[in-house]
């Protein structure tokens, strides 16, 4: 295996860790206005509350190893995606502020405005990724030099929006999932009557989606044909996504919640296998496309890397079992709760 596949490789872990871990407290922000209490409101936010800032480091690392194994690819992502990116950034920073500005009055106005401002950051957040990630399997119109030569307005084309549409679904299941396990009582009973019908409100759009994808895109419909394993990952998926409701049945939250981390993983491995070896594809010009060969840094480069990665990946992943093993258990309110 070269140094370029890997870092492929681990460019996708790394994202994948924050789909998963981030995915499940954007998805509780997006729930946060279906809660009718104040009381429930504060639940869903001290349910992510010690763990929602350490999720987004997966989103630091993963950036900083596209920067600098492909930084090519990083260079034209990052000019090509500007605005959306930049609207990305605001909406991720105005949920932040939420989270910390809410409980600091009682009065009901205020606390209304920032529940507000939580949902909607939380729900562009998980839309602009989708569109982004729509955009990389559609292919953005690149010139010779790799440089991107689309529009705004051509970024949001309905594949992308559809994609965006389908993320936000599956971060709210993922949330709801979550929010079933850390929660007790008449709120537990509420979050979990929600589960039902946001697997299947998810899993219309992904299977929309991808019958969508192998007619739109015909680079994808051959890539699959070529790659039938493809197929196999992406049902593995639907019936780990399936398992849910047997787990909550036999009352094993936990084991629901594992469930639906599985089944992000295998869709993040799916589109994975779809988009190798691509790093940034170029549509309509192919020839164009920057590929884990052309885009990647030296081979010196990415040995040292490795190095560095072997070091820091095993501290951040005990840094997250720590923090999650910390504050396992059901949700509690204190005087010190958000």
């Amino acid at each position: 295996m070269d140094l370029n596949l890997i870092w492929f490789i681990l460019v996708g872990v790394l994202l994948t860790g924050y789909a998963v871990l981030d995915g499940f407290d954007l998805g509780v922000g997006t729930l946060q206005l279906f809660a009718r209490k104040d009381e429930h409101r504060r639940l869903f936010l001290n349910a992510i509350g010690p763990v929602w800032d350490g999720n987004e480091v997966w989103l630091v690392t993963g950036g900083g190893a596209l920067f600098a194994a492909f930084p090519e690819a990083y260079a034209t992502v990052f000019s090509g995606f500007y605005l959306p990116f930049m609207a990305l950034l605001c909406a991720l920073i105005f949920r932040a502020v939420a989270i910390e500005f809410r409980s600091k009055e009682p009065w009901p106005w205020w606390r209304q405005m920032w529940d507000i401002l939580f949902a909607l950051g939380s729900t562009l957040s998980a839309f602009l990724i989708g569109v982004a990630m729509g955009n990389i399997v559609r292919g953005i119109p690149l010139d010779a030099d790799h440089e991107f030569t689309g529009t705004l307005l051509g970024l949001l084309n309905p594949y992308a929006l559809l994609m965006g549409v389908t993320v936000v679904l599956l971060f709210a299941m993922h949330g709801a999932i979550y929010l079933v396990m850390k929660t007790e009582g008449e709120l537990h009973a509420l979050v979990r009557g929600w589960v039902p019908t946001l697997i299947g409100l998810f899993l219309a759009a992904y299977i929309l989606f991808n019958f969508y994808t192998l007619i739109a895109l015909p680079h994808v419909y051959h890539t699959v044909q070529a790659r039938p394993w493809i197929l196999i990952i992406m049902a593995a998926a639907v019936l780990v996504i399936l398992n849910i409701p047997r787990e909550f049945s036999r009352g094993r939250d936990f084991n629901a919640f594992l469930s639906s981390c599985i089944g992000m993983a295998l869709m993040m491995a799916a589109f994975g296998g779809t988009y190798f070896p691509n790093m940034v594809l170029s549509n309509p010009l192919p020839e164009n496309s920057l590929t884990i060969t052309n885009a990647a840094s030296s081979p010196k480069t990415l040995g040292i890397m490795l190095v560095i990665a072997c070091i820091g990946i095993p501290i951040v992943l005990t840094y997250t079992v720590c923090i999650y093993y910390i504050f396992r258990g059901k949700t509690k309110l204190t005087p010190q709760s958000y």
